[in-house]
């Protein structure tokens, strides 16, 4: 593609060399480039890409996108310098692999919790109403049924772009993605143009990156503010952020609630550990789902359903036959007849949500044993939440490993009951080795008692000292349970 129709929407401050040429990819990573390319020097936040510039143009790059110019000019390579690299790549990769998200419908969810549910039964719903659809999100991409491994919950804009192009190509109508704080902080979906976009609900997440409250909610609702007056934006009317995120959105705002009044509505029926019966819109439905968050994230994806122009009673039909996503409340039966449930659950409001679906299919007529930790090197403030709630809605709690990354495991440990009394320590134990944490909950349970696994879900590793190493919490239950 020509250089100067790459750049023509992002007004340079500068440019110098010839923009007349052909470029043929686009990266941010210097190690990636090849002949022809152009090379977005980003300051990030682990490193500056205008160090890897000479790098870049060694490795063959005729273009360099960059806000400060280098002070050696390299004859036959052109030079665009703009105010944030980050915001301009987004808009130069887009352009670079034909606008896809103008090609498809693209739906973006955003919220601390229910984003891979929510885009991964969007992504179901509609495959199975004969639509050629794309999934992004953070248990795996998905072109058709093509699956693609992610590394994260939202791609780099350029990977986004090709991705997407991809879809383009196969055919899809649709594409469902996860949009988190951190991608649209840093400007990932930049130059993306969304059909919709959904809020499920928004508690303490990434402080760590953020640093306060204030700025991880603004994060998500600067994903509203760009939003085009052609989409719609649906909002959880339960959540009291709801109506902040779209206070200023040209689009059409809708919102769900299971308490109030709003455009969608459901209330529970009745509860199993099989599924729920719910009354959506004055429509019974039976679902293969439990907890009142999944109503939320359910009425989430009834709604976009409905904004996309399909009809209610034909949602309804298909709402009822999909499955849980991976990992999320994924139950797994032991012979001795107690269940165990491993659920992604990694924030203190998840784990409460979880524990509350679990207590409402008890009735009070089985124990709660609960397995929990909390990953290294991220927020240390949710860390004795995260105890506290276990606690509360527990009869016993072990407190174990998660992902310590680079950070001790018994340390981490050592946060998490730090926020616990004299009186709630006699509920716990401490058992580093998430293994044997897990055995011992196994060895604890009677029958007709639930062991919640929280905190990894569909993850199948444990990050250690920068290694991962193969460790998949269902794989380890049934090893325990001797079931294949």
């Amino acid at each position: 593609m020509i250089l100067s129709e790459l750049i023509k929407n992002i007004k340079p401050l500068n440019t110098v060399g010839d923009v007349g040429k052909v470029i043929t990819g686009v990266e941010i990573d210097s190690r990636k480039i090849k002949a022809g390319n152009l090379f977005a020097a980003i300051k990030g936040t682990q490193a500056d890409g205008h160090r890897f510039i000479t790098k870049a143009i060694e490795l063959g790059a005729t273009a360099i996108l960059c806000e400060d110019m280098p002070e050696t000019i390299c004859e036959g390579v052109a030079y665009i310098q703009v105010e944030s690299t980050e915001t301009a790549i987004g808009i130069v990769a887009t352009a670079f692999y034909g606008c896809p998200s103008q090609k498809l419908k693209l739906v973006g969810v955003t919220g601390t919790n229910g984003k891979t549910t929510i885009a991964t039964l969007l992504y179901n719903m509609f495959r199975k109403m004969g639509h050629r659809c794309g999934l992004l999100s953070t248990v795996c991409n998905y072109i058709e049924d093509n699956a693609i491994p992610t590394d994260h919950t939202t791609p780099d804009p350029i990977e986004l772009n090709r991705l997407l192009a991809a879809m383009v190509d196969a055919g899809c109508e649709y594409a469902f993605m996860e949009c988190s704080s951190h991608a649209i902080a840093q400007k990932r979906i930049g130059g993306l143009t969304f059909a919709g976009g959904i809020f499920t609900n928004l508690t303490r997440d990434h402080l760590d990156y953020h640093k306060t409250f204030e700025n991880y909610r603004d994060a998500k609702k600067a994903f509203f503010d760009s939003l085009p007056k052609t989409a719609f934006a649906i909002i959880n009317a339960d959540d009291k952020n709801g109506m902040f995120m779209v206070q200023n959105t040209k689009a059409t705002v809708k919102t769900y609630s299971t308490r109030g009044m709003a455009d969608f509505k459901a209330r529970i029926l009745e509860s199993h550990f099989e599924g729920m019966y719910l009354d959506v819109d004055g429509r019974e439905v039976g679902v293969q789902f439990i907890g009142k968050f999944n109503v939320s994230n359910l009425l989430a994806v009834y709604g976009a359903a409905r904004m996309l122009g399909k009809e209610r009673d034909d949602i309804l039909v298909v709402l009822s036959t999909l499955k849980s996503v991976n990992g999320r409340l994924d139950p797994v039966y032991s012979p001795e007849g107690f269940t165990a449930i491993v659920d992604y659950a990694h924030t203190p409001d998840a784990l409460e949500n979880v524990l509350t679906a679990i207590h409402d299919v008890l009735n009070k007529k089985g124990h709660v044993i609960t397995v929990c930790g909390a990953g290294g090197n991220r927020d240390k403030g949710k860390r004795p939440l995260m105890a506290q709630e276990a606690v509360k809605q527990s009869d016993k709690v072990i407190i174990t490993s998660d992902n310590p990354r680079f950070e001790d495991p018994d340390d981490i440990i050592a946060d998490m009951i730090a926020g616990l009394t004299p009186q709630q320590m006699k509920k716990v134990l401490k058992i580093t080795d998430r293994r044997e944490a897990i055995r011992t909950a196994s060895m604890l349970a009677q029958k007709g008692d639930v062991i919640l696994v929280a905190g990894k879900g569909h993850e199948d590793y444990q990050e250690i000292k920068g290694v991962k190493h193969h460790f998949d919490d269902k794989e380890v239950l049934r090893e325990v349970f001797g079931i294949n």
